[in-house]
């Protein structure tokens, strides 16, 4: 196995921590100096229905860019990344140049990385202070503004459609192969995928759960007959959705369009969840309703399931409401936070090693 030369060790051991969706770290590193890198990611759009576009992905290598260049700045260089402009959209490469700088200071959000995780259970519902929702609003500059859902009516119309988002999510069955791919069973911890005690299901839905994703058949029987989805929603959308302090949407100043756009709004948001962590604050992504409503918006066609796109048109039609008037293609994140203990059991890393290419 290649030996990695410092300081590229360091960093990429503080940057392999990044959020992707389902825990897929969509990159690999290549080391080629202790001062250059470059960065071959991809992304799950071929076989991930919530990948669209890969614009997920590109978020997720944006948060991980941000992590390198704040792992960077503990060892006193400043980063510079050139994407080719050759390399496909699927497969974009990122140059990285590592820059010394006498005058540049540890970034303090250094501290949180390996703290930061996603907390998919019941938060505490006491409000966010001014404070709070200063310090993240500075997390990001004036690009990117946040609108808040706060309050007991406004946190249950958002429950309420990340339940409802959910019955769609729970029965299509592109999306049962995504689940059943990146769901492991039995574990707190997983070092590639989601361990099944971090979903936020009590014991008993969890060992129904893993009997039923045995097989498609299982799972459209259960839906069909027995309204199999409905508990799972009840605990992993509806209560979590209600117990928090609100839900947020992080707007672009203008919609995103390109793989830079959605790269820079990764960027953002790694900024404003770390900065969250070092408020005490526990935050859940929920982008399901995003990515469903723009299946809907471009008229693409996203299941062989009878009236899924029936489904979700309904749904798609309750955002713009709910963002009163904020334009939802500018919406770049949505999710909830509150005060709460740090979650037991998450998603690990692959360890440095592995994530080298050419490594085994």
């Amino acid at each position: 196995m290649r030996t990695v030369p410092q300081p590229i060790a360091d960093i990429l051991e503080l940057a392999r921590w990044a959020p992707s969706g389902d825990n897929t770290q969509p990159w690999r590193f290549e080391v080629v100096d202790e001062r250059h890198l470059i960065v071959h990611a991809f992304d799950t759009r071929d076989h991930c229905v919530y990948d669209l576009d890969g614009h997920p992905s590109q978020i997720a290598l944006g948060a991980m860019l941000e992590t390198l260049s704040i792992a960077a700045s503990t060892r006193g260089m400043r980063t510079d990344f050139r994407r080719r402009l050759d390399s496909p959209e699927t497969r974009p490469e990122y140059f990285v140049e590592l820059i010394p700088d006498s005058q540049l200071l540890p970034d303090p959000l250094f501290a949180y990385i390996r703290h930061r995780s996603v907390q998919r259970r019941p938060m505490h519902t006491s409000p966010l202070t001014d404070q709070h929702k200063q310090a993240l609003q500075s997390a990001f500059g004036t690009f990117y503004t946040i609108r808040w859902f706060e309050g007991g009516i406004q946190r249950w119309h958002l429950a309420k459609l990340m339940f409802d988002n959910a019955k769609l999510r729970l029965t299509l069955p592109e999306a049962y192969l995504v689940h059943r791919n990146i769901i492991e069973w039995k574990t707190r911890f997983s070092e590639d995928r989601v361990p099944d005690q971090a979903l936020g299901l009590d014991a008993l839905t969890l060992k129904l759960m893993r009997w039923v994703m045995a097989n498609w058949r299982r799972v459209n029987f259960f839906n069909t007959y027995l309204a199999g989805h409905l508990v799972p929603r009840v605990e992993m959308d509806l209560l979590p959705g209600i117990f928090c302090a609100a839900h947020f949407a992080i707007l672009a100043s203008k919609a995103p369009e390109t793989i830079d756009d959605y790269v820079a709004a990764g960027r953002a948001v790694q900024r404003f969840w770390l900065t969250a962590t070092s408020l005490g604050l526990q935050l859940q992504p929920e982008l399901t309703p995003l990515i469903f409503s723009r299946y809907v918006r471009e008229d693409r066609t996203f299941s062989r399931l009878p009236g899924a796109m029936n489904m979700a048109a309904m749904l798609a039609k309750r955002l713009p409401g709910l963002l009163q008037g904020n334009p939802v293609e500018q919406v770049v994140f949505l999710g909830r936070i509150g005060i709460g203990t740090a979650a037991d059991s998450r998603s690990l890393r692959l360890s440095v090693g592995r994530l080298i290419s050419g490594n085994k």
